[in-house]
Formats: structure tokens, C-alpha cells, sequence
């Protein structure tokens, strides 16, 4: 069973940067993951995708959202990255990391993102 644990989130004025991060782990298990991703729930909102990274690295993004976030990971760790800057009020949610694991999706437990002054 993989387990993902996000941090990072927190209160950020507008304009600001954040970084999140979320490592996978398996118990007992070494292992690997293809894709992994982050999606993001706005107070009164459905959840939607922020972005995707492959193990090899090919990215998907949110068309809103291409150029002031960045996601990268370190196969190493399993453990992906979400860089975000410029942020505006807008990005103030709930911020879930996500992956795949033999046809399953797996959810972390989620990271509140607060842009405000």
C-alpha cells in the first residue's frame, strides 16, 4: 500500500512563492511510481488537476496555471515537487498530491494554501 504525505502549504501574501512537497513510501517495499501529480480544491469547488510529471520526466499543466508553477520530482526519493509563484489569491486552496498505483488512485491527505495579505 503506498502512502503519500504532503508539506509546505501555509500563508503566502500575494505575489509570493511556495514550495510543496510530497514523498510516497511503501511499506516494507521497494518501489517504483510512473506519474505523479498535485490537484488543488477551492472552498465550494470540485477538486482540479494542477499538474503531472512522469518518471521520465513529461509534464502536463493546467493551462491557467503554465508558467507560474513548476512540478519536478526526484525518482530517487518518490518524491515530487510543486514550485509556485506569483501567487494570487485564486490559489488559495486545498492542495492534494496524487498518484497511481496499479489501477488505483492514491490521494495524500492534503495541504491548505492560503494567498492573502
Amino acid at each position: 500500500q503506498v502512502h503519500l504525505v504532503e508539506s509546505g502549504g501555509g500563508l503566502v501574501q500575494p505575489g509570493g512563492s511556495l514550495r510543496l512537497s510530497c514523498a510516497a513510501s511503501a511499506s516494507g517495499k521497494i518501489f517504483s511510481i510512473d506519474v505523479m501529480g498535485w490537484y488543488r480544491q477551492a472552498p465550494g469547488k470540485e477538486r482540479e488537476l494542477v499538474a503531472t510529471i512522469t518518471r521520465g520526466g513529461s509534464t502536463n499543466y493546467a493551462v491557467s496555471l503554465k508558467g507560474r508553477f513548476t512540478i519536478s520530482r526526484d525518482n530517487a526519493k518518490n518524491t515530487v515537487y510543486l514550485q509556485m509563484n506569483s501567487l494570487k489569491s485564486e490559489d488559495t486552496a486545498v492542495y492534494f498530491c496524487w498518484t497511481w498505483v496499479l489501477g488505483n488512485s492514491v490521494w495524500g491527505q492534503g495541504t491548505q494554501v492560503t494567498v492573502s495579505s
